[in-house]
């Protein structure tokens, strides 16, 4: 059991202050003045160390020795029993005559406080096409403008930001399902125009790389779901897959990637402005294509897989 964090005296304080009482006379005052805590303070260590040693100095647990109005164990499985047959706790009390507190202490105690969904989630389902080019998945995230070092770098929310709102930027990404190489664009909005507009740049970027796609694979966001949307899929030769509705892990390339965009790229160091943060997109994406170990290829990076 650990001090708490406002403790004027830890178990090398305590040692020393019974040396001053014991060994070299100290009163009882001048101890507690010395050490800065009550006379009460210095006679409960020197109680406890006559009467226990060195160990006595060490903190005790709170709990009491007895607790005469726990309930008995036998009390405790009916609880559970009752538990497992998914009863809620006013129905357990109300079945056992015992106050809802009590049951609801007896469940907690037990790691039984919530009850076990029923739910079956599906097994994960993990994939990886073939070939580059045959699938891109493609996802958007919404940044805020940049005006000051925000909390997310400092720790710090007692530093106010503008008393005016900044709006947002867009980062448009797009990774090949096969090779992880990725392909990423900061625009204004997440609009059906600057998703048509990325999805031209990314398609172009990879045919740059030999690599021509085949489909895409996109959530239900308006702006994927949109006519000129469809219109830019059609004129580009692509087929268009969507995720199901709200099963955000079928498009999790493209999630993944946008975690780790955040963390080593947007929220790597304190931007002092929006263009600076762009500024360093292209660097990071370098980085993370050529020369960023990927686990999904035994440690190598991306463009490995399209040299192969």
């Amino acid at each position: 059991m650990n001090s708490h964090k406002n403790a004027r005296l830890g178990f090398a304080g305590r040692v020393c202050l019974v040396e001053r009482l014991l060994e070299d006379g100290w009163s009882t005052r001048e101890t507690a003045a010395a050490f800065g805590v009550s006379v009460q303070t210095v006679r409960k260590w020197r109680r406890r160390y006559q009467a226990e040693g060195r160990d006595g100095l060490r903190d005790h647990a709170s709990r009491p020795r007895r607790s005469p109005r726990q309930v008995s164990a036998m009390l405790e499985r009916r609880i559970a029993r009752l538990r497992t047959q998914r009863r809620s706790g006013p129905q357990i009390a109300d079945a056992l005559a015992l106050p809802l507190s009590t049951v609801g202490d007896v469940l907690r105690r037990l790691g039984l406080g919530r009850l076990p969904s029923l739910t079956v989630r599906p097994p994960i389902v993990r994939y990886e096409r073939e070939r580059p080019g045959e699938l891109l998945h493609i996802d958007a995230k919404k940044l805020g403008r940049i005006v000051v070092v925000g909390h997310r770098i400092t720790g710090d929310r007692a530093v106010r930001g503008p008393r005016r709102r900044t709006g947002w930027e867009t980062l448009h990404v797009a990774i090949d399902d096969c090779s992880r190489v990725a392909y990423a664009e900061l625009l204004p909005d997440e609009t059906a125009a600057s998703a048509v507009v990325f999805l031209a740049h990314a398609v172009a970027w990879l045919a740059t790389l030999g690599v021509r796609v085949e489909a895409v694979m996109t959530d239900n966001a308006f702006c994927y779901v949109h006519r000129q949307y469809a219109t830019a899929i059609a004129a580009l030769g692509l087929r268009h897959l969507r995720t199901r509705p709200y099963t955000p892990r079928t498009n999790g390339k493209a999630e993944r990637f946008i975690q780790t965009a955040l963390r080593e790229w947007a929220y790597a160091k304190p931007y002092r402005s929006s263009r600076a943060r762009a500024g360093a997109l292209g660097p990071f994406l370098t980085s993370y294509n050529t020369t960023r170990p990927h686990t999904a290829h035994d440690r190598k990076p991306p463009i490995s897989c399209l040299s192969a």
